[in-house]
């Protein structure tokens, strides 16, 4: 079958529409293909319909349209650099026919960020003033913007009436504040303490910071301010180190806080103790939460007195005071739970430096231990223990079999000698996970919540003396419980700190837990 002719359809079309006669071939008017494009442009417009209409081919409407989008492309490559502030763009609005696929790099904001809508019109020409015109559509761009956070002044008045019949005089009572007559809101106080034991900023540096507008707030007394909080979120933390003490398998960790000693002129190793309850890898339903404790020595009487009577698992690293604490008449049945991160990093060391294939070997390995924890993680114990057996189990066997064989061969005082005998001294421990489905191949989750205050200490160098080391272990316990339930730091402390100003009860202290806050309405 014969296609129409085309060029027949343009020249009837072009009679209609301009008054030419049939048969006189001419162009068609920019505003005629003006219109055709705004109308194919409409939301939800047939082209090949469209065109029938028009008495037009769809391949001549599809013409058009690219070449109206490629001048618009050669003007914007054409026009002068000019500020933005100063330059009004006009373009020509055309539709690409194919939509551009979004960027997977493209980041995606929370929709409670406040949107600001900035709308350009173009400038119109003298030509098309008065005369009707079609939206056709919009390009938008989106910017991330910041306003900078900023000090007020909370000016609280209370009016003081005096009555003759009878005498008296009224008074709304002051309201209660963390600093007694003091100069901070709970909301600055929340932010400088989320700044310091959150963020890793020193009070020093917040100090600067603050001064820059103009507000003068000495570190001195800021840290008598973070004295209160600690003071005040101190039971907090003991109620966290509690409901720790209640789980079935918890984890235990270590690290130094050196701390001012007054009068020496120096300072003195100090210990921060970290205790975590994450039950969720075994399909438990308990919130995670860590609590630190300031201690000054790192002897084991110190996790025992942390610990008391707890009768579970401990999972940790081979310190001797663990081993010494399981082994204790009073250790009420505690287990103790090897990890196995420990044990890779002494042969990963090796092995990086190419210094033995033992390590090497060792290694490639491990690497089929944390395969099968991948594939399990989050399900219930008895599964977890079950494909742990029938796989992990054997992979396990052969590493202490090449272990055995290699030692005798290498030199007693070598570093591969070194940790092959501490792999053996802890195979108890770190068989553990063989025994029971709770049990984690490694303590990286105890070890992802103290490797924070690692990185404030090298900020904050020391804390300034006992007492601060204390109010640092309370602070950073509950905000990095808060960081560990998806809980805002900031927002947490700031309505805690409010209601413990208006007087909380104690017996409702499980209310002001980070997993379970609630936002304020």
């Amino acid at each position: 079958m014969r296609r129409p002719d085309t060029n027949q359809f343009i020249k009837v079309r072009a009679e209609r529409l301009d008054g030419a006669p049939v048969g006189e071939r001419r162009r068609w008017s920019d505003d005629f293909k003006d219109r055709a494009i705004a109308a194919s442009l409409e939301p939800g417009v047939n082209i090949s319909a469209l065109a029938r209409t028009l008495d037009i081919a769809p391949s001549q409407l599809f013409g058009w349209r690219r070449a109206a989008a490629l001048r618009a492309e050669k003007v914007e490559r054409q026009a002068p650099a000019e500020p933005r502030a100063t330059k009004t763009r006009q373009r020509v609005e055309t539709a690409d026919p194919k939509p551009r696929k979004a960027s997977p790099d493209k980041p995606r904001f929370p929709s409670h960020l406040e949107r600001v809508d900035v709308i350009l019109e173009p400038e119109i020409p003298p030509e098309f003033e008065g005369k009707e015109r079609v939206r056709i559509g919009q390009e938008e761009s989106v910017r991330l913007d910041v306003v900078r956070a900023r000090f007020r002044l909370i000016v609280t008045i209370r009016p003081k009436y005096g009555y003759k019949e009878p005498a008296a005089i009224l008074q709304a009572p002051a309201p209660e504040h963390i600093v007694e007559a003091g100069l901070p809101t709970e909301a600055l106080l929340a932010h400088v303490a989320v700044s310091k034991y959150a963020d890793g900023l020193p009070l020093y540096r917040q100090e600067a910071i603050y001064g820059r507008d103009g507000v003068e707030l000495s570190r001195s007394l800021m840290a008598q301010w973070m004295g209160s909080v600690g003071f005040h979120f101190e039971p907090l933390a003991a109620h966290a180190l509690a409901r720790i003490r209640e789980g079935e398998r918890i984890f235990a960790d270590e690290t130094t806080l050196p701390t001012l000693n007054p009068g020496a002129g120096k300072t003195k190793t100090a210990w921060l103790w970290a205790y975590a309850r994450d039950d969720r890898p075994f399909g438990g339903a308990g919130p995670p939460m860590v609590a630190y404790r300031y201690e000054d020595s790192r002897s084991g009487d110190c996790a025992a007195r942390h610990l008391g009577d707890y009768r579970g698992i401990l999972q940790c690293d081979g310190y001797a005071g663990y081993r010494k604490l399981a082994g204790a008449p009073h250790s009420n049945g505690l287990r103790l739970a090897g990890c196995w991160a420990h044990l890779r990093r002494r042969f990963f060391d090796l092995h990086a430096n190419g210094e033995s294939v033992v390590a090497t070997a060792t290694v490639e390995q491990m690497k089929q231990l944390w395969a099968v924890e991948d594939e399990v993680r989050g399900h219930l114990p008895e599964v977890r223990l079950a494909a742990r057996r029938a796989t992990s189990a054997d992979i396990m066997q052969a590493l202490f079999d090449l272990w055995e064989r290699e030692l005798p061969r290498i030199s007693g005082k070598s570093k591969l000698a070194e940790a092959i005998r501490y792999a053996r001294s802890q195979r108890t421990a770190l068989g553990r996970f063989l025994e029971d489905g709770r049990v984690e191949l490694d303590s990286n989750i105890v070890e992802r919540a103290i490797r924070p205050q690692a990185i404030i200490r090298k900020n904050s160098l020391f804390a300034g003396s006992a007492g601060g080391g204390q109010t640092w272990a309370a602070i950073a316990t509950m905000l990095q419980t808060c960081k560990m339930n998806g809980v805002d730091p900031n927002a947490w402390a700031k309505q805690t700190l409010e209601r413990i100003a208006n007087r909380w009860p104690n017996k409702d202290i499980e209310a002001l837990m980070p997993w379970n806050f609630k936002p304020d309405e």
